[in-house]
Formats: structure tokens, C-alpha cells, sequence
């Protein structure tokens, strides 16, 4: 055995490293030090990011075809951690309160595990090393979402997760079962060639309708998101971050990976089309139920599953500016989605309150948070000069390359549900700044980590959009990295 091909994985091993540190912290050290985990483990996965930006951004394969990277893949991975990085900070407060005492460290230990099955997941280039990080990934997530024990609500969320996640498993893998049934062999590059002279599109029709469902269930695609609202409302608002941007950046980057390296000769002929009705449900449906919310996490759902629909257009761009853009706009639904859950993690941590109707008159006691929210409500919606117009227009313009008149509808129809989202994201700009309230949330100092992991989604808000040598970076990887079939 070669093992230098280790070498290929440096994100992996050293995402292990950091794991396996902060595991021996936690178990051999003294109380003194372990009272200072989750600070110390932020320090070393800062580290660990920080090197994954200048580590040089190398392409291959390893373990005979079976993983692969490139300049996007480290891409993609370096933005996940962006992620992975502030909902760590972001939690520091609440992982070290009383609650948490006894289990800080299974928190920390289980978003480590779940961001390697991710870097697993997008680097996979054979079905089996996808189903391993996929798993990886989905499992501990279930046990993330349970971690308020005296919350009947976790447990809800962690109960109607783990269904959902052993049910698109099961799916996904009868997707599969056909796939390799008519092709024989579970490597991308072959599935590509063989499905080709597939003579029963029928069972390539059901076959990839599985596939695509197993991971829309990921995603939160419609009609594969009956479980978000809930699990986001249950789950702890660190769980529910991390699931609404880290969790589905990843799995939005995965499909890319399976639908153009293994079904992309057929892209025109079978899933263009279904991707094209999801995307319009998606959108659309996930805008419609966002209006009627009034709890801010359950709100934030379905406004995560309108964004994915958005992210999907990168897919059916099917080309290099399509995963570029698909990647930037990650980065920035990644900044703009945590400094909303920023607010509300700090707004629940001083006050319990999680209502929209908790947020009138907001500005009067608390204008910096609300500064932050108007921010992160902007960018969302797409309001220039704020990176959200500017990764909207990227993605709008990739998927138009493609020329035909159902990708200009496609887009139209996304631009109008665009209007949409803009009416319910002022709805909480108008609360903070606009609504009456005699009792508001009184004036509190957040924790100096919450406050910190707003200043870097804030500044991320700002920059991201004016600084354009990023999102050529991206394009560049993309299109050196040969992902298209």
C-alpha cells in the first residue's frame, strides 16, 4: 500500500488531529483545564482553519479512484470550516454553562465527527466512501439535536431527525441498489460511461428519483423538508447553525458532485427536469410558509429551505461558473445565516425569548444586535451593496450560461420569489426598528465570544461582496478542478 496517497487528505488528517486533541483533553486532563475546553478547542480548530487556508491546493486521487481532491474540493472544505469556526465560537456561552457541565466535550467531539463524514462526502468519488461520510455526518447530528435533556422539544428534534435520516438513507440506498444493478459498479467515472447505454430509462428515471430525494432530505428540499421546522425549533440554537448552514453547504456540494461526475451524460435527458420542479417548490414553498412564522428559529427554517433552492441553481448551471458560484454562495449564506443565529443565540442566552414579537422595539435597548440582524436580513434578502445581491446575481448568472428558454423561466420565477423573501425579512427589520413595545428586551451584554463571531459575520457581510478577487478564486479552482463529465 502507497501511503503517501495520505497525503492527499490533509484536511482529514488534520481535522483528526484537532478531534483527537480535543478528545485526550477531555479525558485525561485535569478538571481545571477541561473547564476551559470548549475555549481551547476553539483556539485549535482557529489554528487548523488558518492552515487549511495556506496549505497549497494540490489534485488527485487516492485509494484506487475512490477519493479525490482538487483545487475546489479544498475550496469547499476551507468554506466549511469558515462555518464550523464561528458556530464554535458563537457557542462557547452556552457550552460552558451549567447545563452543559458534564457534556461539553461530547458537543464539541460530536461536530468534529460530523464535519469529517462532510469532508468525506465531498471528496468521494465511489458511493461507498459517499455513504460513509454521509452516515457520518447524519448520525451524530440526531444525538447534537437531543443535547437539551430537560427540553422535550430536543427530543422531538432529535427523534423526528433520526427517523428522517434512517428513512432518506433507506431511500438513497434503494437509489443505489438500481444504480448499481444496471451499471455494476459503484465508481462515479464508470456509472458516467455505463449509464449511457442504460436501455430501461424507466429504471434510470426511479433510480436517480431516489437518489436525488435521498438527498434532498439533506438539503431540505421540497417536498423532502417536513422535518426542518421542527428540528431547527427543538434542536439547541447551536445545533440548529450548524445544521442550517455547515450541514447543507455540504450536502448542496455533494449533489453537484454525484449528479454531474456520475449521472452528468445524462443530465438533459433525466434530472435537469426534476431538478427544475424541486428547485421551483423549493423556492416558492419555503417563501410562503416563512410569512407565517413568528418563532425566529422555525422562521429562519423555512427561510433555509428557500435558500436552498437558490443554491440548487448552481447545480443546473452544470458548468465551472456553476460550482464557483454555488461555493460563494455558501460563504455568504454561511456569514449572513449565523449572524441571524448570532442574535438569536445571544438574545436567547440572556433572555429566554425567541419570538419575533420578543424583537419590537429591539433597537430602543439593544441597537448593536440589531444593527447585526438588519445586516444579516439584507444580505439574506439580496439588498445591494451586502454580499447576499451579490452571491444572488452570481448564481442567477451561472444557470442562465445555459441558454434555453426553461432556464430563463427557472430564473424569473427564483427573482419573484426573491420579492417574496424580501417582505418577510424586513417583517423583522420593521419589529426591531419600527414596532411599539412597553416591555422590551432589556439592555444586556452578550458574551464576549457571541460578540466576536458577529464581528466576523458582519465584516463577512460587508467585505465578501466588494472583495471580487474571491469569487474569481472560486471560479478559477472550479474550473482547473475538471469536475464537470
Amino acid at each position: 500500500m502507497d501511503y503517501s496517497q495520505f497525503l492527499l487528505m490533509h484536511h482529514e488528517i488534520g481535522l483528526l488531529a484537532v478531534f483527537l486533541l480535543v478528545f485526550l483533553f477531555d479525558t485525561f486532563f485535569g478538571e481545571g483545564l477541561r473547564s476551559r475546553l470548549t475555549y481551547i478547542t476553539v483556539a485549535i480548530f482557529g489554528v487548523f482553519t488558518v492552515y487549511s487556508f495556506l496549505a497549497p491546493l494540490s489534485s488527485g486521487e487516492a485509494f484506487a479512484g475512490m477519493y479525490a481532491t482538487s483545487p475546489i474540493v479544498a475550496s469547499i472544505k476551507n468554506i466549511l470550516n469558515v462555518g464550523m469556526f464561528i458556530v464554535l465560537l458563537q457557542s462557547v456561552k452556552w457550552n460552558d454553562s451549567t447545563s452543559q457541565l458534564v457534556r461539553k466535550g461530547e458537543f464539541l467531539e460530536l461536530m468534529l465527527v460530523t464535519l469529517f463524514g462532510m469532508y468525506l462526502m465531498v471528496s468521494a468519488r465511489h458511493f461507498l466512501i459517499f455513504v460513509i461520510g454521509l452516515e457520518t455526518a447524519s448520525l451524530p447530528l440526531a444525538a447534537l439535536a437531543a443535547f437539551d435533556k430537560k427540553q422535550y422539544e430536543s427530543h422531538e428534534a432529535a427523534v423526528k431527525y433520526l427517523f428522517t435520516a434512517v428513512f432518506s438513507s433507506a431511500i438513497y440506498m434503494l437509489g443505489l441498489s438500481f444504480v448499481y444493478g444496471f451499471t455494476g459498479s459503484l465508481y462515479f467515472d464508470d456509472i458516467a460511461i455505463a449509464v449511457m447505454a442504460v436501455e430501461g430509462t424507466a429504471l434510470l428515471y426511479v433510480a436517480l428519483a431516489f437518489v436525488i430525494a435521498g438527498i434532498g432530505f439533506k438539503i431540505s428540499l421540497v417536498p423532502f423538508h417536513l422535518w426542518t421546522a421542527d428540528v431547527y425549533q427543538g434542536a439547541p440554537t447551536s445545533v440548529t447553525s450548524y445544521l442550517s448552514v455547515v450541514s447543507k453547504g455540504s450536502a448542496a456540494f455533494a449533489a453537484f458532485i454525484i449528479l454531474t461526475q456520475a449521472f452528468g451524460s445524462v443530465y438533459s435527458e433525466v434530472w435537469e427536469w426534476m431538478l427544475y420542479a424541486l428547485i421551483i417548490l423549493t423556492i416558492t414553498i419555503g417563501n410562503l410558509f416563512a410569512i407565517r412564522q413568528t418563532n425566529m428559529k422555525r422562521f429562519l427554517a423555512f427561510s433555509s429551505i428557500s435558500q436552498a433552492g437558490y443554491i440548487m441553481l448552481g447545480v443546473v448551471a452544470f458548468n465551472a461558473t456553476g460550482v464557483g458560484a454555488l461555493s460563494y454562495y455558501v460563504l455568504v449564506y454561511i456569514v449572513s445565516n449565523l449572524a441571524a443565529f448570532g442574535v438569536i443565540q445571544a438574545i436567547e442566552n440572556a433572555t429566554g425569548k425567541v419570538e419575533m414579537t420578543d424583537y419590537n422595539a429591539l433597537y430602543k435597548t439593544n441597537p448593536k444586535l440589531s444593527f447585526a440582524m438588519m445586516l444579516a436580513m439584507f444580505s439574506l434578502g439580496g439588498i445591494p451593496p451586502f454580499a447576499g445581491f451579490f452571491s444572488k446575481f452570481f448564481i442567477f448568472s451561472s444557470a442562465l450560461e445555459q441558454g434555453s428558454v426553461a432556464i430563463y423561466v427557472l430564473v424569473l420565477i427564483a427573482l419573484i420569489n426573491t420579492i417574496i423573501s424580501l417582505y418577510y425579512y424586513l417583517l423583522v427589520v420593521k419589529a426591531m426598528f419600527i414596532n411599539d413595545n412597553d416591555n422590551p428586551i432589556a439592555t444586556f451584554k452578550s458574551h464576549w465570544t457571541e460578540r466576536a463571531g458577529l464581528v466576523v459575520c458582519v465584516a463577512g457581510i460587508i467585505l465578501v461582496g466588494l472583495i471580487s478577487c474571491i469569487y474569481s478564486f472560486l471560479i478559477n479552482s472550479a474550473t482547473n478542478s475538471g469536475l464537470l463529465f
